[in-house]
């Protein structure tokens, strides 16, 4: 299938300071994806360039075949075709739920716009607010109708910019969840920003994940999760720690846990230091294991608890226990090693000392 959006190599900054260098992707018509980083990556500049709030000074963006800009010319946003919902909603606040999804609909009728209105409010389950102004609806009902809003002029892709950063963390997941069914319903192409990965795993076919003004790694959550193609990947994603170790062929790492074999080659020579990525659902909680730990930190999570586990030498890895085993700081757990997806990285020597075993824990 051909790809609806295509950035080819943009730049883009402010002031005459590059906020994003040699950035390419594509989008097929009808997936979702996220732009996720740290705050100051780049993601939300990479959307206003979509949407025609600032244009490039490199490369060239395109949407089904026609430019939309480049460092020689940019169509205004009005002609785009693009929709936005904005982290402030920006609903109007004189106006009636009604009145603000019918606002950016011109030229057409009374009984058209009333019919539009309709269909939104019922995609959107808001039905009976449609007489409500926005300081009567809660955090959560005005992000549905800022969203319907959006889908009302018929966008051919829908731009998000961190929509449910002001809701509370259970709301923003159920939400997310929402809106993903209701983009999926109608086929919407649509690109979020955030900086959760929850958010992003919950709405995304596909994420780009930025640092710097770079874009990192383009790939399903699966793959970010198990395939990282960088550190800062791997560090940004998910949970885990680095454990080091040495190369004993192709596929196999020696470490202080034993000898991990996984399904990837490496063609770095035999005794390359290196470091191991280990999730928290790599370390397998095992009774019969010689290979033990001590409890130094524990979170309960529900159906599962986090528990921080340090090694004989004083290394610590990470392992995700079921929550009807309860162990106490200071207990001593039985465990082995079940890492399929095998990611390694050289050993970056500053962060271990130099050392054949160390440390280096993710962010969460």
């Amino acid at each position: 299938m051909s790809a609806l959006l295509e950035l080819d190599n943009i730049g883009c900054g402010y002031d005459g300071e590059r906020v994003v260098e040699d950035l390419s992707l594509s989008l097929t018509e009808g997936d979702i994806c996220c732009l996720l980083g740290p705050s100051g990556c780049g993601k939300t500049t990479v959307l206003r360039a979509i949407a025609g709030f600032l244009q490039p000074s490199a490369g060239r963006i395109e949407l089904a075949g026609q430019l939309l800009a480049s460092a020689e010319q940019s169509l205004a946003p009005e002609q785009r075709r693009v929709g936005m919902v904005f982290q402030d909603y920006a609903l109007f606040p004189h106006l009636n739920v009604r009145d603000n999804l019918t606002f950016g609909l011109k030229n057409q009728s009374a009984r058209e716009k009333a019919r539009i209105c309709d269909e939104l409010l019922q995609l959107v389950k808001l039905e009976d607010l449609g007489h409500r102004y926005p300081h009567e609806l809660s955090g959560g009902q005005q992000q549905r109708i800022a969203l319907a809003r959006a889908l009302a002029p018929e966008p051919k892709l829908l731009l998000m910019d961190e929509p449910f950063s002001s809701l509370d963390v259970e709301l923003r997941r159920a939400l997310a969840l929402e809106v993903r069914a209701i983009l999926k319903e109608r086929g919407i192409t649509a690109i979020m920003v955030t900086h959760d990965q929850s958010e992003a795993f919950a709405m995304a076919d596909r994420i780009g994940v930025l640092n710097a003004g770079q874009l990192q790694q383009w790939d399903t959550p699966f793959n970010l999760y198990h395939e990282p193609a960088t550190r800062f990947v791997a560090n940004f994603v998910g949970q885990g720690v680095f454990l080091a170790g040495y190369l004993l062929d192709r596929h196999t790492v020696r470490t202080e846990l034993g000898d991990i074999e996984g399904n990837r080659c490496y063609e770095w020579l035999e005794n390359t230091p290196v470091d191991i990525l280990l999730r928290p659902d790599d370390v397998i909680h095992d009774d019969s294991s010689d290979k033990r730990a001590e409890v130094v930190a524990k979170v309960f999570a529900g159906t599962a608890t986090l528990y921080t586990l340090q090694l004989p030498t004083g290394s610590r890895i990470q392992s995700a226990f079921p929550s009807h085993h309860d162990y106490a700081i200071g207990d001593h757990v039985g465990i082995r090693i079940e890492a399929d997806h095998l990611i390694v990285f050289r050993r970056e020597e500053q962060a271990v000392g130099g050392s054949h075993y160390g440390l280096e824990t993710t962010e969460s």
